[in-house]
């Protein structure tokens, strides 16, 4: 039986876990969220986790009900993410294995999805769709180790949802992506946007200029609202990742 304590800060999302066997003991997590059309910068975000970070593990090692002797190794995610997040909770991860006397090791943030999902779905050899804030790439397991056959080729999915939820001043809390697909469902007209897939990548950036430029005009003539705006930029973004997705499925079938 082996118990592992995890540390994650690769983004404004401060959490710490902890596993036993694979069973989640505890997954506690503290969110930067920053006003309304904002972005969170890196040294903002830093201090966050660093003003957070131990009452979070407090709190991790209450509900697991693990002391720290019981621990048998520490992990924290090494990259890739935003550096001084990275670097004040990898700072924390080396105190506490020092501390308690404990193995350390460094984990890849996109294996790290990758494999926690393997985890709670079961699957055996998955291929993998990872979109994340900073992430858009198809991914499946060839010669003992993992591949990408398919990715953005400027910005992440996220970070294009990310800074279209800006333009539209909506909420951080608790991710404005989350805030976009609520409104997108109430969404009823599909507005044309491009539609960017080149091979087995894509390319956000344009969708995200064109859709930009176009929403002042398009909500003040009252022919689309937000909702439509979110829905439609929503729609056509996920219709091109199920489009590379499935060209990998073939691929390998």
């Amino acid at each position: 039986m082996v118990i592992a304590i995890g540390f994650e800060g690769s983004a404004n999302k401060l959490g710490v876990g902890i596993v036993r066997d694979g069973v989640v003991l505890s997954n506690c997590r503290q969110t930067y969220i920053t006003p309304p059309g904002e972005g969170f910068l890196p040294r903002e975000t830093a201090q966050h986790h660093r003003s957070v970070i131990l009452a979070v593990l407090s709190q991790a090692l209450q509900e697991a009900a693990v002391m720290p002797e019981q621990i048998d190794i520490v992990c924290y995610t090494k990259g890739p993410g935003m550096a001084s997040p990275l670097q004040t909770v990898a700072v924390v991860a080396r105190t506490i294995a020092q501390l308690w006397n404990k193995p350390i090791i460094g984990v890849n943030h996109c294996i790290g999805h990758i494999e926690m999902g393997r985890l709670i779905t079961g699957s055996d050899n998955p291929t993998v769709l990872y979109v994340s804030g900073g992430n858009t790439q198809v991914i499946a397991y060839s010669r003992n180790r993992y591949r990408i056959f398919g990715e953005t080729i400027d910005i992440a999915i996220g970070n294009c949802l990310d800074r279209f939820a800006r333009v539209l001043k909506l909420s951080n809390d608790p991710s404005p992506g989350y805030n976009i697909e609520k409104l997108a469902k109430e969404g009823k007209k599909l507005l044309p946007l491009p539609y960017v897939v080149k091979g087995m990548d894509v390319s956000f950036s344009g969708i995200l200029s064109y859709i930009q430029k176009q929403s002042h005009q398009l909500l003040n003539s009252g022919k689309y609202s937000p909702e439509d705006l979110c829905f439609s930029l929503q729609e056509t973004l996920f219709a091109m990742l199920v489009e590379i997705t499935g060209s990998l499925l073939l691929i390998l079938r």
